[in-house]
């Protein structure tokens, strides 16, 4: 894939960024929903699919996108699917710091240094292209107001808005609840947003734990010693450190 265009990942990050704080809203939620947005940008670009609950890769070849192919090489690694709960829910260490680096070296947003507490360093980032943010916003609007199915870059980016509970952000008060409503409707518009987005919100809510198991067919037993298909997956690897991760962001 060519990188003529923004990634889910990067356009998740760029809604969550508070324009007049330079902080991210939902920091928590959004590093789950920046590794389930890398499925689904994995997905788009024909390297993995669903299969049920699952991750597969099936077309192992890199995107040409440094930070995908490191999260496609790790799935190849697996060498069967994984559950998308797991992925998701496996530790991603930088991975919010590692997009903001990109976003800042493509000249989208700049890296405003600070202090916590007067001691502690810190660095907020702020858009430098407020047009771009717009024009992102915009498609969430159109798709909320007209109702007309959305392209599945737009439905994928609504399910992960969603579920990383960025509708409060986007569309706040009394005011934006019908806004809310229709932002979580979007996420039947995209088989693979929609399963990210509910694997996004079953980590939340403790549910990795909790595998999904599929009654067996009447009269079949599993063989002896056979693993269960839904037995969660062990040892979710992490993402690699980068050097751009040693600053600190301010939440």
């Amino acid at each position: 894939m060519g990188r003529s265009r923004r990634t889910i990942p990067e356009e998740l990050l760029l809604l969550a960024l508070d324009p007049a704080t330079g902080t991210t809203a939902q920091p928590q939620s959004l590093d789950l929903g920046l590794a389930g947005a890398q499925l689904v940008e994995l997905a788009l670009a024909g390297r993995i699919a669903p299969d049920g609950d699952r991750i597969a890769v099936v077309v192992p070849r890199p995107t040409g996108d440094p930070t995908l192919d490191c999260a496609l090489e790790l799935l190849r690694r697996r060498g069967a699917p994984v559950r998308a709960v797991h992925w998701i829910g496996g530790p991603r260490l930088g991975l919010r710091q590692t997009y903001l680096s990109h976003l800042e070296r493509c000249g989208m947003v700049a890296a405003v240094p600070g202090q916590m507490c007067g001691v502690l360093p810190t660095t907020r980032y702020q858009a430098t292209d407020t047009a771009i943010s717009r024009e992102i916003r915009s498609r969430l609007d159109s798709a909320i107001r007209t109702g007309v199915p959305p392209d599945p870059r737009t439905a994928a980016l609504a399910a992960l808005a969603h579920a990383v509970g960025l509708g409060k952000h986007l569309y706040p008060g009394n005011e934006g609840r019908s806004s809310r409503s229709r932002l979580r409707d979007l996420i039947r518009h995209d088989p693979m947003g929609g399963l990210v987005a509910h694997a996004v919100m079953d980590v939340q809510n403790g549910a990795a734990a909790q595998p999904r198991r599929s009654p067996a067919p009447a009269g079949r037993q599993a063989a002896p010693g056979a693993r269960a298909a839904a037995e969660p997956a062990r040892g979710v690897p992490m993402q690699p450190r980068h050097g751009s991760m040693a600053r600190a962001v301010a939440h």
